[in-house]
């Protein structure tokens, strides 16, 4: 009876997970690196996400030359899942990157996917290309819920 009374006390203090986060359908979001016009910027500037919620960060270059995308802060908060490179002139993926991600470069025209899942609240000043371009205007913020 003590046993029971100890194994049940114990794992009464083990927290599940709500349901299979392998499972969810992603919730999709485009950030655009440059314009039409050649501007240095990123569309939107602030990019905001939910914990807990699988996420597809589609990374658009329309400039004519290649841009960085990199947070620290969205890199150190959440759990990246993959990161595709689509072919540029369809949805077709060309590869599929694991592990963690600190900043991804896209080329001209093309679209790099970055699939990952928030898993700590945080706003972050630092969504950044080059330094270069930070000083021209290419920065952004990240807010995560």
């Amino acid at each position: 009876m003590l046993v029971t009374g100890l194994l049940f006390n114990s794992a009464s203090h083990i927290a599940f997970a709500a349901g299979d986060l392998t499972k969810q359908e992603p919730v999709y979001f485009t950030v655009e690196l440059s314009n039409q016009a050649g501007e240095k910027k990123f569309s939107p500037s602030t990019l905001q996400f939910e914990t807990g919620t699988l996420t597809v960060l589609n990374i658009h270059n329309k400039g004519e030359k290649s841009y960085y995308f990199g947070s620290n802060g969205l890199a150190d908060s959440v759990y990246t899942r993959k990161v595709v490179v689509l072919g540029s002139a369809s949805e077709t993926p060309l590869a599929e990157i694991y592990g963690p991600v600190r900043r991804v470069e896209v080329y001209p025209g093309q679209t790099v996917q970055w699939w990952f899942v928030p898993i700590r609240t945080g706003n972050f000043n630092d969504l950044f290309s080059r330094q270069s371009e930070a000083e021209a205007g290419m920065k952004g913020t990240v807010k995560i819920n």
